[in-house]
């Protein structure tokens, strides 16, 4: 090629350089001219970089339409100097000159990298318009793409929440603002005020008769009035706990809606008060999930907090369209999507509370569904931890029942979040009144019945005593996160194919049968322990002597009594590992890794009954974590609950995939234990090909098959079948086979089948067995270095062979 050759790649428009083309990068063929003669090596300053154009192809002529394209593997033809099906051109040379002058004009990179290892060296596929009919420019997809980059924020990607349609503002206007008598109450003592009496109309203004707090239910503001003369009044909205709710228009900021949040009565202290602590501190909070606090204004003598307008639905509202959808009867949500719910919202608390901040007054009503996500609003009842005067808000059947004499905390937040998730759930009847602040039984509950760990849910968030509740937000998500995928597993067919790490457990180790202890998942360590650093010295490999290390610590920590159990355990000194979980219960009644320890303590010593109260302990604290339900399954399948075990394996196997194999076998081994074969062989072929228990799990369908056979063929069959399919090794194939075909041949012998019938690849007639016994006997002995046990095979195999004339 002569000086300025185009570049020979196809699809590629660029010029030689200096031996490699100066837009895709590839080396160009020898003997091929540069267009640029190389930089001397000792040019400094502009000559370093300087760039000479060159000579170019561009007079090339124009290659005739209909002409075959010539990139490899294309059929298309060239149409107006463009392929019409890929999009290279035809005449490369028609686009060299704006190549040059592109590149002239950028300057030579430095530092790292380089031409030599760019992916801008390879080839590129036509893809998207290079390869739409009617080559290149502007054209419409036939399909919309994945939705998977797309996926919806509620459900955490387990389960699907439709989302809400925005809400107009503009019609969400009441037509007729008017508190409904039935719904007035006074706001400082709760009893009713302006009711009907001797069929006389309700007054919307007056007095409390029980307490002489003013009441007034008119709404003060009327559409037209400007508000601080910024806030456009459009209407009303709702009449809520501390009065009127209005929408208007933002004319200082693009005539956006907001929310002007008005009081029953502004001279009233409490309520006064309240807007005042609003005013000092929630212009702090800013947080995606919470509503948005704009202002804080007054109009004739009213105080207003100037909100963020949210344009969705409250659950609340959800709830009474399914209601009003089940003709009249109640139709909670299901119970993933509630989950869902309230899993969007706990960061929010979460935040909050970190800000030494109580929501306290928790309720659907509160909760508002904005497409796919959640806001938090309603912020009248929020209030700073330690204050000790502010009036407290809150609603009956939501409210923790410590909290009229010691105050709301984080844990009258978290008994909200759980009487809320009650409430979305279930038709929660007596929740005001015969359940005001306890749990329906577990017998009269079918959800509680259905869904065990939403149940320890619930119950640890609304324990009587605030220290039984989890301590924090964050603690508490966690187990939402593991109840919601348990409860999304429940509605899957087959095993788990997924894993998700949990921040308390190890992964599971092992994909055999648990038989014992050590077997079971191992704790995490906690970082944040004040001698968490100092364990790490701590590498002695010999149990004994790492516990005598252990007795020399700065401190006895929660790890280091837990490192204490380990050691224990590892030494088979199950008395030493339970004094020490006791030391540690001593320290701290609310530390359930300490049972966690007990329990593998009662396991080395066979001693169900305290392991399966010590793992149900800490199943109820973590109900989200597999790890306890698996401990607390092998308790119960070796201490007599077979019907709980096999329930516990289940919940493992469909919910976690690398808890399948150890929950498969132990729900084969409950079954063929009460003689079901067939479901044993089903909870076996859970275990996937692709696990490492896969071959131990055929041969237990084997085992489980030959024990459940009563001599059938059929099921003898599929034993071979096992056998035959799986990559055992020969030995084990073998001994198998002679067992299978052992219990045929009485049977083929006594009642021949029909012809064609085969047990695996043995053809099922008499001569066909003792053929298969004496060949997989004459292969053991072959494989065996003990001359006494070759010859007893070859001896077995001698009297089972099929006997001839010759």
């Amino acid at each position: 090629m002569s000086s300025g050759a185009t570049c020979t790649q196809p699809g590629c428009t660029g010029t030689i350089v200096d031996g490699y083309c100066d837009t895709c990068g590839m080396a160009a063929p020898e003997g091929t001219a540069s267009a640029k003669s190389p930089i001397p090596t000792a040019a400094v300053g502009t000559a370093a970089t300087g760039v000479s154009t060159g000579s170019t192809a561009g007079g090339a002529a124009p290659v005739a339409n209909g002409t075959a394209c010539t990139q490899p593997g294309c059929t298309g033809k060239i149409l107006d100097g463009y392929c019409d099906l890929c999009g290279s051109p035809a005449v490369p040379g028609a686009r060299v000159k704006e190549a040059a002058a592109v590149a002239e004009a950028q300057p030579l990179s430095s530092g790292e990298g380089s031409v030599a290892t760019s992916a801008s060296r390879v080839q590129s596929a036509a893809i998207g318009s290079k390869r739409a009919p009617g080559g290149s420019g502007a054209t419409r997809r036939t399909r919309t793409g994945s939705q998977r980059m797309r996926a919806a924020r509620l459900g955490a990607g387990l389960t699907t929440v439709p989302p809400a349609p925005p809400v107009d503002a503009a019609k969400a206007i009441m037509a007729n603002a008017q508190v409904p008598e039935d719904k007035r109450s006074c706001a400082k003592c709760g009893k009713p005020v302006g009711r009907s009496i001797d069929g006389k109309p309700g007054r919307s203004e007056g007095f409390c008769p029980n307490c002489g707090t003013q009441f007034s239910f008119s709404a003060k503001l009327k559409q037209g009035d400007l508000v601080a003369n910024q806030y456009e009044v459009a209407g009303a909205l709702a009449h809520g706990g501390m009065g009127w709710i209005y929408l208007a228009r933002d004319r200082n900021v693009s005539n956006r809606w907001v929310v002007l949040k008005g009081l029953l009565n502004s001279v009233d202290p409490d309520l006064l008060a309240a807007a005042i602590a609003e005013q000092q501190f929630l212009a702090q909070v800013e947080h995606p999930a919470i509503v948005e606090i704009y202002n804080f204004v007054t109009h004739e003598g009213a105080g207003y907090i100037v909100m963020e307008y949210v344009g969705g639905k409250s659950l609340k509202q959800i709830l009474k369209q399914r209601m009003a959808a089940n003709n009249g009867a109640y139709d909670p949500l299901p119970v993933d999507q509630a989950l869902a719910y309230i899993l969007e919202l706990l960061p929010a608390f979460q935040y909050l509370h970190d800000l030494g901040l109580v929501y306290c007054d928790f309720k659907p009503d509160n909760m508002i569904q904005v497409g796919d996500a959640m806001k938090l609003i309603d912020l009248g009842g929020v209030r700073r931890i330690d204050d000790q005067d502010s009036a407290i808000y809150g609603t009956v059947g939501y409210q923790a029942p410590e909290v009229a004499e010691v105050g709301p905390s984080v844990a009258s937040d978290i008994y909200t979040i759980g009487r809320t998730l009650l409430v979305l759930t279930m038709e929660f009847r007596g929740y005001q009144g015969t359940y005001l602040h306890s749990l329906p039984p577990v017998e009269s509950t079918p959800l509680f019945q259905q869904y065990d760990s939403l149940y320890w849910l619930v119950r640890k968030c609304c324990a009587p005593d605030p220290a039984d509740r989890f301590a924090s937000v964050d603690e508490l998500r966690t187990q939402v996160l593991g109840v919601l995928r348990e409860v999304v597993a429940r509605r899957r067919s087959g095993p788990a194919t997924t894993s998700a790490a949990s921040v308390l457990f190890e992964p599971l180790a092992t994909a055999r049968p648990i038989a014992e202890w050590s077997q079971l998942p191992r704790l995490r360590p906690d970082t944040t322990d004040p001698q968490h650093g100092w364990l790490q010295t701590i590498g002695a490999e010999d149990p004994v002597q790492r516990l005598k290390d252990l007795s020399a610590a700065p401190e006895d920590s929660a790890e280091v009594w837990l490192a204490r159990i380990q050691a224990a355990l590892e030494s088979n000194d199950a008395t030493a590992a339970r004094q020490f979980a006791a030391k540690l219960l001593a320290d701290d009644p609310w530390e359930w890794r300490a049972l966690w320890g007990e329990g593998l303590a009662a396991v080395q010593v066979a001693d169900w009954d305290t392991a399966k109260a010590a793992f149900n302990a800490v199943y109820q604290q973590v109900p989200g974590e597999l790890a306890p339900k698996l401990a607390l399954a092998f308790a119960c399948e070796r201490g007599g609950l077979p019907e709980v075990a096999e329930g516990l394996y289940q919940t493992c196997a469909s919910t976690d995939a690398a808890y399948v194999a150890p929950a498969a076998f132990g729900m084969a081994r409950v079954r063929a234990d009460q003689g079901d074969t067939t479901g044993a062989v089903a909870a076996l072929d859970l275990v996937p090909n692709t696990s490492r228990g896969y071959i131990e799990s055929r041969q237990q369908r084997a085992e489980v098959l030959l024990a459940g056979s009563a001599q059938d063929l059929t099921v003898l069959d599929q034993a071979m079948n096992t056998i035959e399919r799986a990559q055992l090794d020969n030995p084990t194939r073998q001994r198998f086979t002679v067992r299978i075909l052992s219990e045929a041949l009485p049977v083929v012998a006594s009642n021949p089948p029909r012809a064609g019938v085969h047990i695996g690849s043995v053809q099922a007639s008499e001569a066909g067995i003792r053929d298969g016994i004496e060949a997989a006997l004459r292969s053991l002995a072959r494989d065996t270095n003990d001359l006494k046990e070759r010859v007893d095979l070859v001896n077995q195999a001698n009297a089972v062979r099929n006997w001839s004339l010759t």
